[in-house]
Order: structure tokens, then sequence, then C-alpha cells
């Protein structure tokens, strides 16, 4: 089916790191009679600020405008659309991870550990990425960078190439899933007031008065209890390295399987 921009003449929008748009290293657009006391880095950093302070549904560029303290025209000097610099931002956030070196000789478990422990943590103390990661092509120079350190270390795994991809698949997206789920239950127990205990406790009795679930309630109590943890973060780190030592060990039993 051919789409509405097709249609009208425009071609379908691919990313701001193709358009010409973005230098890879960021900085200023070029051009002169840009508005002083702004760049490209300046409006990236604050809206990542807004972006974490009021969430996605919220953001727009007149909000922007305000938080810097300048007109919405003013920021279009250095960006053509809200996608451009939603884009941005999901790559600025990219870069606060901690990256193996690519000439690390740790072993490639440890490294895999790594990754997956920062991605996590970037997931829930930004939770507007992950819809961004399902949007925009990923292709900024920081996401660039994550990609190719989590490919080095696969490789050093021993899998053949045609399983790599699968390998990454499997670890990625469930840290991708995990992480947003507990970024959103994070956000969900501030929005109540509760810390996530409260939030967790209040929850559980809620479901246990209903007698349309109290099979679903038996059957998860015997597995939390088994589980162990007393509080839900220490609940959470349980299931978040058994499962991640459950995907090694799987990728370690494909390699013997040769």
């Amino acid at each position: 089916m051919v789409k509405a921009a097709q249609r009208a003449g425009h071609a379908a929008r691919t990313s701001v790191w193709l358009e010409g748009k973005a230098p890879r290293g960021g900085g200023s657009r070029g051009g002169g009679g840009q508005p002083s006391g702004l760049d490209r880095d300046r409006i990236t950093e604050a809206t990542v600020r807004l972006l974490d302070a009021e969430g996605l549904a919220k953001f727009s560029m007149r909000r922007l405008a305000a938080e810097l303290k300048v007109t919405a025209m003013s920021v279009y000097w250095y960006v053509d659309t809200k996608d451009d610099l939603l884009e941005l931002a999901l790559d600025a956030a990219f870069g606060e991870m901690g990256l193996p070196a690519a000439d690390s000789q740790e072993d490639w478990r440890d490294q895999l550990r790594a990754l997956a422990a920062e991605y996590r943590t970037l997931l829930v103390r930004h939770p507007w990425l992950s819809p961004l990661a399902g949007t925009f092509l990923n292709i900024g120079p920081h996401s660039t960078a994550f990609s190719l350190a989590v490919q080095r270390v696969i490789r050093l795994t021993g899998l053949p190439a045609h399983g790599q991809m699968g390998a990454i698949s499997a670890v990625f997206q469930f840290v991708y899933g995990f992480g947003t789920i507990e970024g959103h239950f994070i956000e969900r127990c501030a929005a109540a007031g509760m810390s996530q205990d409260e939030y967790f406790r209040q929850a559980v009795s809620a479901v246990t008065q209903s007698p349309d679930l109290s099979e679903v309630v038996h059957h998860s109590a015997n597995l939390m209890e088994a589980r162990g943890g007393d509080t839900v973060q220490e609940m959470r780190e349980r299931d978040f390295t058994f499962a991640l030592e459950t995907l090694i060990a799987g990728i370690e039993a494909m390699v013997a399987r040769g």
C-alpha cells in the first residue's frame, strides 16, 4: 500500500542521522543567524531533562522553548521537527552507558552481564526511552557504539555467525522488556505517592480478594516464596540475575552443540 507521504510526493522519513541534519559528533547546526546562547547540545540536554521530568506524552516544542526561555521558532534553527529532536535525545541517552573497551580481555560472560546491566539501568532511568527505541532506527553515534560493543562480545562467545543475531535478540530483547516494565512500575509507584513495596503489597491485597484470580494468586504466592527476597527490589534482582544466567547458559549450550 502506498503511504500518504509517498502519495504526497515526499519520501518517507528515515532518520535525522541520514538526512544531513545531525553531524555524527553532535554540536551546532551549520548556518548563520542562530539565536545566541543556544546550540544543538544544549537543546538536546534540555529535551532529556524534560522527558525525564514530565514524560513523552507531555513533551512539546513549545514546552521545550519555555524551558530554554526562548521562542519555539528559535529551536527550529537547530532541528526541523519534534521527531528529529526526540531522535537526538534518544541517542544522547545511549551515550550514558559505560561500554567495555574494544580490546578488553575480560571474559565474554562478564562483558555481556555488564552490557545487560547498563542497558537495563538506562531503560529504568529514562522510561520514555523504550517507546522511542522502538520507533526510530537507532543509528546515532552512541547507539551504534552500543550495538558494535554487543556484536563484538557475542562474537567472543564462539557461536557460529548464523546464530549470533539470535543470541543478541534473546539477551537484549529480554533486557528491553524487563527494564521497560521495571521503569514503568517505578513511575506508577511515584505517581501514586507510594514506595514500590507499598504499591506491591496493595496490589497483591487487591488481587487476593478477587475470587476469579484465586488460583493465579495461589500459584504465584508459591513461586514468590521459593524465589525469596524481602523487598520488590530484591525479588527483581533475583529474577533478572537468574534470567540472564539462564540465557548465558543457553549460549554456552549452543556453542557446545557446535
